[in-house]
């Protein structure tokens, strides 16, 4: 063979074997600096790879140092991969547990465009969903958020592509038994380790698990085609990511294993004598004789020490505070009051971003994220009522629309404090009345944030295990955050109640002047129509730019009606609207024919906050309707159909949803669609206050 031949063929071999470049590893707790990049919480600990442990609103992430290809060069189809390894999910003492962990792949290793909680370290709200996001990952999850995510339940195994939302998902556990028919669960947050096999080649994706020790599992927990030729980049990172929030668990990698052409490789990986995380039973469980003598042994331990005991009790209670029964009922998570002291540079009056009738509100930065921290006076008759009000209900519930609280403190004497999600674009009042014009909310924006707020409403009336009124809803309690997405917050007057609870009555009126529904002034009865009343003020200051009550001006509703009956109802709509954003007459005339059907002063006649979404969202279709009769789709009608003699105030001008029916807000469907929740058969409730 000539040189030049030889030389051709040794080229040809090079240029092949560049073109099929391979990664494979095998790490066996045996993590360390040099083989894995930590980012944010994630540490190494006796070389095992940390990536949450028991700090809450956390972020753990780590990955192959080096990019890995996912294509060959000048070839389109994918690299297949396998890779296998074993992970643990602790519960952490005094903590619900979450959020779990996610293996991805991913263009970028760093904490940006993240967030903790529910979106694992992996998305945050603005991203989640994003086509360029060009993420590929398996969630592990134990918390389940069918409200955003649609999770099935709180111990899952999923499939994520670009978003959280999982493409195909599944119970955590595997098969076997006879013919490989018998399913069983694995609960992924018990601390035991579970070895997992993720395998994908010609977008065939397979994921496996079953405890670590065990043979591999003839027939995967998740077997699925899935094309990602457009959603890996051509180079990639490869790695885990966690988080928690108010949840929190401790989630480990003790093994990890990778390869492009192995797929045994999940078999290098050691699975013996690996250290247990498990929280094993009380030691008196494992012998009646020895609990029994210690029992004896600790009585009269008891006894001897009771009166020292009871002295230590006594002198320690006037320096700490006392943890009592509603505490241990509730969400768990206390701040700690000198971390909540720094994070506000000692309720400093430079960080005073609200005052209210209940107390000041300051911007603080806690564990590196922004927060609002609300004091309130426990001097007052209300105060302690208010804070429980707050804790027990925004501490157990989880909206996108509603004000996420992280936690809250009542070490400091004489005040009780809540700790909120910083709403980074302040409260809605702020954007609708008198506000510089660059401030000053559009249209567009003016209807997602009543769309936002009616669906938070109807979660609270309808998506939760119990029904919750707000009672005082109004727009400086809707807050904005950076996307100017509004949430509903200020839960101080709110209170619970299940869907069938015994009616009682109020002996005071609760809400602010202008948005309490005339039935609770009159007879001490609050329900969900009281808040559908608020909504309804709410939705007329929105379009009109002016508040419900103001010095020397006729009350919002009463100059309403006025100009309805003049026929030139269109002409209360916000000037400033006029002047600078476009929007059709006909459907600013009839957010505001909405706003006053909501705001009538005959319970019966407003809507329910169902009926609203659904109308907000345009979702028209009337033959679907369950109740033709009662339904608000079928009570709006425009302008043009309402006599003025119709429209005299106070009788019956209000219009009915039997006139709405016919007319369709397609213009309104750029949003999000509405959410769907279980109905809700009681509707008037009263409040024992």
């Amino acid at each position: 063979m000539s040189p030049l031949k030889l030389l051709v063929i040794l080229l040809h071999i090079a240029t092949t074997l560049s073109s099929v470049s391979t990664t494979e590893f095998v790490y066996n707790t045996d993590f360390n600096s040099t083989n894995i990049i930590l980012y944010g919480n994630a540490s190494i600990q006796t070389s095992i790879l940390t990536l949450t442990n028991s700090s809450s609103f956390s972020i753990g992430r780590a990955f192959y140092p080096h990019k890995i290809p996912t294509k060959k060069a000048n070839f389109p189809t994918l690299l297949p991969f396998a890779t296998s390894f074993i992970f643990s999910i602790a519960p952490s003492k005094n903590f619900f547990t979450g959020h779990g962990f996610v293996f991805l792949f991913t263009p970028s290793r760093g904490l940006n465009g993240t967030t903790a909680a529910e979106y694992i370290g992996l998305f945050n709200r603005s991203n989640e969903g994003n086509p360029h996001n060009h993420v590929f990952g398996v969630e592990f999850d134990v918390v389940k958020n069918e409200e955003e995510f649609n999770d099935t339940n709180d111990n899952h195994v999923g499939v994520d592509i670009n978003s959280l939302r999982s493409f195909t998902s599944h119970e955590a556990g595997n098969w076997g038994g006879k013919g490989d028919k018998e399913f069983k669960v694995l609960q992924l947050k018990n601390g035991e380790n579970y070895q997992v096999w993720i395998e994908f080649m010609h977008s065939q994706l397979n994921v496996t698990m079953t405890r670590a020790g065990r043979k591999k599992p003839r027939v995967p927990l998740i077997s699925s085609n899935v094309n990602l030729s457009g959603v890996l980049m051509d180079e990639t990172y490869v790695g885990f990511t966690a988080a928690t929030g108010k949840l929190v668990d401790s989630a480990r990698i003790l093994a990890w294993s990778f390869s492009n052409s192995n797929f045994s490789i999940g078999d290098a990986l050691v699975t013996e004598n690996l250290p247990s995380f498990v929280h094993h039973k009380r030691w008196f469980s494992e012998g009646r004789v020895l609990a029994v003598g210690v029992s004896i042994i600790l009585c009269v331990l008891i006894v001897g020490c009771g009166y020292v005991v009871f002295f230590f009790i006594l002198r320690r209670k006037k320096t700490l505070e006392e943890v009592e029964d509603w505490e241990l009922e509730y969400w768990p998570h206390r701040i700690g009051f000198q971390d909540i002291y720094a994070a506000t540079r000692g309720f400093s009056e430079e960080n005073v971003v609200a005052v209210g009738g209940n107390g000041k509100v300051y911007k603080g930065v806690l564990h590196g994220a922004e927060v609002a921290v609300k004091r309130i006076p426990q001097e007052r008759e209300e105060g302690m009522r208010e804070f429980l009000a707050e804790v027990s209900i925004l501490g157990r519930m989880k909206h996108k629309n509603l004000v996420g609280l992280r936690g809250w403190c009542k070490k400091e004497r004489g005040n009780l404090i809540l700790v909120y999600d910083f709403m980074s674009k302040g409260s809605l009042d702020k954007r609708i009345f008198e506000c510089e014009e660059r401030m000053v909310l559009t249209w567009e924006e003016r209807i997602q944030v009543l769309k936002n707020v009616a669906t938070g409403i109807l979660y609270l009336h309808e998506g939760w295990e119990v029904k919750v009124l707000h009672g005082d809803i109004k727009a400086c309690n809707v807050l904005l955050d950076k996307d100017m997405n509004a949430r509903l917050g200020d839960f101080g007057l709110a209170r619970m109640h299940d869907h069938h609870g015994k009616v009682a009555s109020t002996t005071r009126v609760i809400g602010t002047i202008g948005y309490i529904a005339p039935e609770v002034i009159r007879t001490g009865t609050v329900s969900t129509m009281s808040d559908v009343f608020g909504f309804g003020i709410l939705v007329l200051e929105v379009i009109c730019g002016r508040r419900s009550i103001e010095e020397h001006k006729p009350g919002l509703i009463d100059w309403l009606m006025s100009l309805m009956v003049q026929g030139q109802l269109h002409s209360a709509v916000d000037e400033r609207l006029k002047a600078k954003w476009g929007y059709t007459t006909e459907e600013a005339e009839r957010l505001l024919h909405l706003g006053l059907l909501c705001s009538n002063s005959e319970p019966s006649t407003r809507p329910t906050m169902r009926q609203i979404v659904k109308m907000l969202e345009g979702e028209m279709d009337n033959t679907n309707e369950e109740n033709m009769e009662t339904s608000l789709l079928g009570k709006v009608k425009s302008a043009s159909m309402w006599s003025k003699t119709e429209c005299a105030f106070p009788c019956s001008g209000y219009p009915t949803f039997d006139e709405i029916k016919m007319f369709s807000f397609n213009s309104w469907t750029s949003g999000s669609g509405s959410s769907t929740f279980p109905g809700s058969e009681s509707e008037i409730i009263k409040v024992n206050r």
